[in-house]
């Protein structure tokens, strides 16, 4: 399978990309720094990812992710940034990629679980509940047997760690990236995976 990975470089895609060379897959890395550019806020750098790489199976998305923010504080422009970054990004690369996709492949996008109300975490949920409702139903429309599915990770192990938090509250990467690499090479479709 080939399988083009965005946002390779982060915590996440760097995982998802071991573990699909790992099981014997061609990764096309790309990401805002990398050699292969493309920014979810900047449409036409999809355009021109798309223009550049061909022969995909898979197309997984790693990048998305948006900032806590308070509600009382925040402002109409910080919410519309957030859902264009991670909600309309995503929305966007699933229409370019089902243009590019072989016949049966998978695409996969990345939202985000809250195991409990938090701080700050009113973006999230109405970016990770709009994903769900997305992918539940534009997995019906997509043409040629494509697959679209979505991971919606809680906290991850290595992200606490990093910020001095205790790492056993979140699920371990590698535990993440198995789960990605299981629907690019699985049947199903319309799904929300909570690893």
């Amino acid at each position: 399978m080939r399988a083009l990975l965005i946002g390779a470089s982060g915590t996440v895609g760097s995982a998802v990309a071991a573990a699909l060379t790992a099981a014997r897959h061609e990764v096309v890395a790309a990401s805002r720094r990398g050699p292969l550019k493309v920014d979810l806020e900047v449409p036409s750098t999809m355009d021109t990812l798309f223009g550049e790489v061909d022969g995909l199976d898979a197309v997984v998305c790693c990048a998305a992710n948006g900032p806590l923010l308070e509600l009382a504080s925040a402002t109409d422009e910080d919410f519309a940034t957030g859902v264009r970054a991670k909600l309309w990004g995503q929305v966007a690369l699933v229409q370019r990629a089902a243009r590019h996709v072989r016949d049966g492949g998978s695409i996969t996008l990345t939202g985000g679980t809250f195991a409990a109300p938090m701080a700050g975490g009113s973006l999230g949920a109405l970016i990770n509940s709009g994903l769900e409702g997305f992918v539940r139903n534009a997995a019906s429309e997509l043409p040629r047997g494509l697959r679209l599915n979505l991971v919606s990770p809680g906290w991850i192990s290595e992200t606490l760690r990093a910020m001095s938090a205790d790492p056993a509250a979140g699920t371990p990467v590698r535990e993440v990236a198995e789960v990605y690499v299981g629907i690019a090479e699985g049947t199903v479709r319309g799904r929300t995976f909570r690893p």
